[in-house]
């Protein structure tokens, strides 16, 4: 049954909302029945028992600067935002990002009983039975003020909906300027009436280890009733804004900027000029479905579908907008803090937006095939980005935060990212100036050299002894500059991502220089011992570590154990093989890892606490973070695609398969990387390096709907049928390509982009080998 054909009493309620006070009161006039579409699909409350700062969203456009939700935890970045199982809101704020957090707003009800306590005492409870939660909305009431709360947004503005109790206690909104929110403490927060029922603000966003500088926010507050007075607390430095009564529900936009309050203000101006709340809500609603309607699946049951929707609405969740309407951003890639400018098109209007990201370590296997293929408008964006801070600081980026350079993770990741981009045509021009970018990082002195968080040096990722001893020792002789310093994982992603920029070389007809980073992409090679089967770190005398178990974590590989990075090769798994003593045992043993993490589930846990971090456990196989999620598709490459198509579906029954708070990725989900992921195992689509090779193959593996419609950008469709995948059928026994046989388990990008039709022959049995 096609999904379209079903009701969702959801978006009843929504499609209601104007003719109710909320989408919780009763119905008050007539109904109108919406067919279900995708953004009906999705459940945002997915693992939001292990929730992260920046994982749970709500009142959110696609990647918003604004980012509106209830928080129930606000100390620290793990195991805080909205976590489902706390049932006590702290207040309701405007970011959540990569290191960013701020504007914590509550509106409260005051009288003579808690009108002293009002600065420490203002937590109340909620009800999940009465909550109501969709992309772009949510509706929830504060028990202790009897206030029923909505919120949407725009991509720049929140916008607030507060019914308060008709008589008895005096409106208000507690701003919590200062104090711990999520990753960060916010200072130096002020407020002041900036006209009838208009306020202006600003707080610092002070450093963390991983942002190293400070981020000013500015914003600007309207209200739809008048403001009565405004009231500092001397001991926490809020403030308490008292409303007139008036009318009968109270209105409020909020909107932010990170360079001024002009701009904070200009940012309502252009995207919220008026006070239509449901307008908002279904504007929101209508841009969601765009993104998410570009993929139909048809087949299998309402949860797998639910499921999908909501792994595909992670995949455009996380990283967040930090330029304004009119292209301001904040720079703070160099010694002083300024304010850029974003390029203008003809109408005088922004060429791109500037982003707020975390690492784009393991994008190669997620948002690099998913954004390349459904959203290249969103990849080429972000491309434009990375340039943008090379541009300011000097340096492509692999995770930027506040305007700033915080050298998450290890490596060069932007590198396979950008390159994939241009591979697939996305990005033409400056692709001389491009490279040379991209080639900086690669070299002593670029972010290659910088450990993870390692913001003052470039010794602790061993660059130096990888270009001189072809592998980077464990330990780095010099000591500790950073986070992540395992040898044997950094000289496998450096190999790799060697191995990228030499196809952009290639491309450009940089020969020499491709011929250069091609043999320092067999680096890997000199991390694999031979005497035991395994990679394997060694110091820098060439001496391999002793009592060495492949299954411990992190005993020189990053977040990971040598069982699961052993397979760290994206783009040689023909080379690793050899090592291996051929494709056969190399199948055999990754098969037999498959086995052994079946039985733990394939993850190492859910649970996100910082200290434990029992996701990265001793696991053969670990589908719950980024170092081996790639190894169900490996079995393409050592010639048995029934086990790429046998794994790469129970992994996805197993890991990303169904619906709860208490679960969803077990493990990481790292803005939107893990849910790219878990989409494109179910429509049975894969790039092994990334989509960095000259005209792009995608990987075959087993499709888990009967039909997936990808809708391109271009007008042209990719449809994949694969009957009786979704009643059980794992494996593709023939394959026809716009109705003639084809014999490969790939697909070019050019074949592809031009609209095609896929038919698989699904079986239930393992088919004969050639």
């Amino acid at each position: 049954m096609n999904l379209f054909s079903k009701v969702s009493l959801y978006g009843i309620c929504i499609s209601l909302a104007v003719a109710l006070s909320s989408c919780g009161a009763e119905n008050q006039g007539p109904q109108t029945v919406e067919m279900v579409e995708p953004v009906d699909m999705v459940y945002p409350q997915l693992d939001t028992e292990n929730s992260r700062w920046f994982f749970f969203s709500s009142a959110s456009r696609p990647f918003g600067m604004v980012n509106l939700s209830p928080d129930t935890e606000v100390d620290g970045a793990w195991g805080s935002g909205y976590r489902y199982k706390v049932d006590t809101v702290q207040g309701f704020s405007h970011i959540h990002a990569w290191q960013l957090s701020g504007l914590s707003v509550m509106p409260v009800t005051i009288d003579d009983t808690n009108r002293k306590e009002i600065f420490t005492d203002f937590r109340s409870k909620f009800d999940h039975d009465k909550e109501k939660v969709s992309p772009g909305y949510h509706y929830l009431e504060l028990e202790k003020y009897n206030i029923n709360v909505e919120l949407s947004s725009t991509t720049r503005v929140g916008l607030h909906k507060y019914a308060f109790p008709k008589k008895g206690k005096r409106r208000a909104v507690l701003f919590n300027l200062n104090g711990m929110l999520g990753p960060n403490k916010n200072t130096d927060g002020r407020l002041e009436i900036a006209g009838n029922g208009s306020l202006i603000g600003e707080l610092l966003i002070t450093e963390t280890s991983r942002r190293p500088k400070p981020v000013k926010l500015f914003f600007a507050i309207d209200f739809n009733s008048g403001i009565d007075s405004i009231e500092r607390d001397e001991t926490t430095g809020n403030y308490l804004v008292f409303l007139k009564d008036g009318v009968d529900e109270v209105l409020m936009k909020a909107g932010i900027s990170y360079t001024s309050v002009a701009n904070a203000k200009a940012n309502i101006d252009a995207e919220l000029p008026h006070w239509d709340f449901y307008k908002v809500v279904q504007d929101s609603r209508k841009e969601w479905n765009g993104l998410l309607a570009r993929i139909e699946v048809e087949g299998s049951t309402e949860t797998a579908r639910k499921r999908f929707y909501t792994d595909l609405w992670h995949g455009l969740q996380g990283r967040r907008i930090i330029s304004d309407v009119n292209g301001a951003y904040p720079d703070n890639t160099g010694e002083e803090f300024r304010v850029g400018q974003l390029p203008l098109d003809d109408r005088g209007k922004p060429q791109f937006n500037h982003y707020n990201s975390d690492s784009f370590w393991g994008a190669q296997w997620t948002i690099n095939t998913l954004w390349g293929l459904v959203y290249p408008e969103i990849m080429e964006e972000f491309v434009h980005s990375l340039l943008q801070y090379y541009k300011d600081g000097g340096m492509v980026p692999r995770g930027p935060s506040g305007g700033n350079y915080t050298y998450v993770m290890t490596g060069a990741s932007s590198t396979p990212f950008v390159v994939s981009a241009i591979q697939k045509g996305l990005i033409t021009e400056d692709l001389e100036g491009i490279y040379q970018a991209l080639k900086k990082n690669h070299m002593l002195g670029g972010i290659m050299g910088k450990a993870g968080y390692e913001h003052h040096t470039t010794i602790g990722g061993g660059l130096k002894y990888y270009l001189e001893n072809g592998y980077v020792p464990h330990p780095i002789p010099e000591g500790r500059f950073g986070g992540h310093q395992d040898g044997a994982s950094m000289t496998m992603e450096y190999a790799y991502q060697d191995w990228t920029l030499a196809q952009l070389a290639k491309k450009l007809g940089y020969l020499e220089d491709y011929s250069y980073f091609m043999k320092r992409s067999d680096n890997y090679k000199n991390v694999f011992d031979a005497s035991v089967g395994w990679m394997r770190p060694k110091d820098v005398s060439g001496k391999w570590r002793e009592n060495y178990d492949p299954y411990e974590h992190e005993n020189g590989f990053i977040e990971s154990n040598g069982a699961q990075s052993t397979w760290f090769v994206p783009h040689d798994q023909e080379g690793l093989a050899a090592l291996m003593g051929g494709k056969e045992a190399a199948a055999k043993k990754l098969n037999m890892q498959f086995e052994q993490a079946e039985k733990l589930g394939f993850t190492a846990g859910s649970s996100h606490s910082q200290e434990l971090h029992p996701e990265y456990r001793n696991i053969p196989i670990n589908y719950g973070n980024q170092p081996s999620i790639q190894t169900a598709f490996v079995f393409n490459k050592l010639d048995r695609p029934d086990l790429t198509q046998y794994w790469s579906r129970k992994v996805a029954q197993t890991v990303f398969g169904g619906l709860s708070p208490a679960t969803g990725y077990n493990g990481d989900e790292d803005q939107g990387l893990m849910g790219s992921l878990a989409v494109l195992m179910k429509i049975g689509l894969f790039q092994m390096n990334g989509g960095t090779e000259e005209n792009p193959k995608y990987e075959f593996g087993s499709p888990s709907f009967d039909k997936v419609v990808i809708n391109l950008t271009n007008g042209n469709k990719l449809t994949i049928n694969a009957k009786g995948a979704s009643s059980g059928k794992v494996y593709v026994n023939g394959i026809q390509l716009n109705g003639e046989e084809y014999n490969a388990y790939s697909v070019s990008h050019d074949l592809l982009e031009k609209g095609a039709v896929l038919d698989f022959n699904m079986v239930g049995h393992r088919p004969e080998l050639d």
